[in-house]
């Protein structure tokens, strides 16, 4: 018997517009939408070449490196994580990861599965790690590579002495992997003068094209590391090498390695485009502006901080304690039926304990700062009256 066509499919396509406040993604530009628009090229097309090049140079930019091997894995986030670990290491590699909440577990956990020797450097959660912490670390593993976020999206907390880092990775001759995801453009990052030999990021928080792309760049210490290896990368998808020819890092022809999305490339084109006409450094003092008015919000309405020290508060990605009493899903749900605005609870370790707020990309404004907060206020006291009704009855 022949299967039918689903009738779901016979339904033309509708998608709600949705305000997105949570830990990503944000919300996309109409310069970047329409970007979207634009036909389909092939992935060997010289203009789809030419694309990749631009977002090349605007990687670069944003890294703040002057690396040959940066390039973009065709993935989400995670991809990056994935890449940088399975082509640095080899089977039995110390392998030191720091854990602020959810990301380092979640890296020690694929370190594993390549045969990496996991080392762990953990602390109180809702706070980063001190140098003294790190150093005593290094000194007891002895580590091939380190790696870090420098802003965890599960606790809101920012990692801020990654310079301090890089220079103790460079004295025990240790390769440096920095996961920027949830932190860049809403703090500083220089790749090259902090010593960095692996960064990655995403595509759809800060920078505000769709997930689907992940900017990485290596340096040659990173590259020399690969080279050297005794065994092939285990995953080919995720082979540096081979991606790098693709994306003309190496002064090589143009050899195939997959069918990138020229879709997303218009997007991530044309987002990294808008950074580079703010500038960075205004792009970031916008997003650490916008950060200060809700921590300040958060504070009027009385409510608590997750992250308790100014200082390690990572500047997207906000994280404000549930108050007792309060069920952080009615909250969550209060906000999109009635606004479409997107709260999210929390992640991992935080689940149940946090809300997450992102400010992020056309987000990051004054305007929806104070617009989430009426939202966030009016969401909470609606949740405050249910649970007063109840208990009447």
């Amino acid at each position: 018997m022949e299967i039918p066509p689903p009738l779901v499919l016979k339904r033309p396509l509708f998608v709600p517009i949705k305000t997105l406040m949570g830990p990503g993604p944000s919300n996309c530009s109409q310069r970047v939408l329409s970007a979207l628009s634009n036909p389909v090229i092939g992935h060997l097309h010289s203009e789809c070449l030419q694309i990749m090049n631009e977002i090349k140079e605007g990687i670069k930019y944003i890294f703040q490196t002057s690396n040959d091997a940066t390039m973009c894995i065709s993935g989400s986030g995670h991809s990056g994580l994935e890449s940088a670990l399975c082509n640095l290491i080899e089977e039995g590699d110390v392998v030191l990861v720091a854990c602020i909440g959810l990301w380092g577990h979640r890296a020690a956990d694929i370190a594993k599965r390549y045969g990496g020797d996991v080392r762990l450097v953990e602390t109180t959660l809702g706070h980063s790690l001190t140098i003294n912490e790190i150093e005593l670390a290094f000194k007891y593993n002895q580590p091939k590579i380190f790696f870090t976020v420098q802003g965890d999206s599960s606790t809101g907390v920012l990692q801020s002495n990654l310079k301090d880092i890089g220079k103790i990775c460079r004295r025990y001759n240790c390769l440096f992997i920095v996961d920027t995801i949830a932190s860049l453009g809403g703090t500083d990052f220089f790749m090259d003068e902090w010593f960095v030999d692996v960064a990655f990021t995403g595509s759809q928080k800060t920078l505000g094209a769709p997930p689907g792309l992940t900017p990485i760049s290596l340096n040659m210490r990173a590259i020399d590391c690969i080279n050297a290896r005794k065994t092939k990368v285990k995953v080919y998808y995720f082979d540096i090498l081979l991606i790098g020819q693709y994306w003309n890092c190496f002064n090589m022809p143009t050899v195939y390695h997959h069918t990138i999305s020229a879709t997303l490339l218009y997007g991530l084109r044309e987002a990294l485009a808008q950074v580079c006409t703010e500038g960075l450094k205004a792009f970031i003092q916008r997003h650490q502006q916008c950060s200060y008015r809700l921590q300040q919000g958060v504070k009027d309405l009385g409510l608590e901080m997750f992250v308790k020290n100014a200082n390690e508060r990572l500047p997207t990605i906000t994280t404000i304690k549930v108050p007792f009493g309060i069920d952080w899903r009615k909250v969550i749900e209060y906000a999109m039926r009635k606004y479409s605005m997107e709260i999210s609870g929390g992640l991992g370790p935080t689940v149940g304990n946090v809300f997450r707020i992102g400010l992020m990309g056309e987000n990051a404004t004054l305007e929806r700062a104070d617009l989430i907060l009426n939202i966030f206020r009016e969401a909470i006291e609606s949740s405050k009256l249910d649970n007063n009704e109840k208990s009447k009855i």
